[in-house]
């Protein structure tokens, strides 16, 4: 069954560090059988105070293949650019299966 990244960048201070890592995620992503649902783009918040400044959702065939993706080497030596340039949190989380 599908699983999901998702995560909520709240704030950006270093945009050129920040632009440097999405360069380089595409790749790592597709390498690992993802591909990129939500990136960026305008959100509306409607309950809880939630307002992302920036939501990202990346599916995976599976969580396995998320999991993989996100301890991989080429993504670890990249995760330093995002969490030095920017504030957020991220989550891995299974779809529902059949749909």
């Amino acid at each position: 069954m599908a699983a999901y990244l998702i995560a909520d960048i709240e704030s950006i201070h270093d945009q050129a560090s920040y632009d440097e890592y999405r360069k380089h995620t595409p790749g790592v992503i597709q390498q690992y059988g993802g591909r990129f649902i939500v990136r960026g783009g305008t959100t509306v918040p409607l309950e809880g105070g939630w307002n992302p400044g920036r939501c990202v959702v990346v599916e995976f065939p599976d969580l396995a293949s998320a999991r993989r993706f996100y301890h991989s080497p080429e993504y670890q030596k990249i995760l330093p650019l995002r969490l030095g340039a920017s504030k957020g949190r991220a989550i891995l989380v299974e779809g529902v299966q059949g749909g």
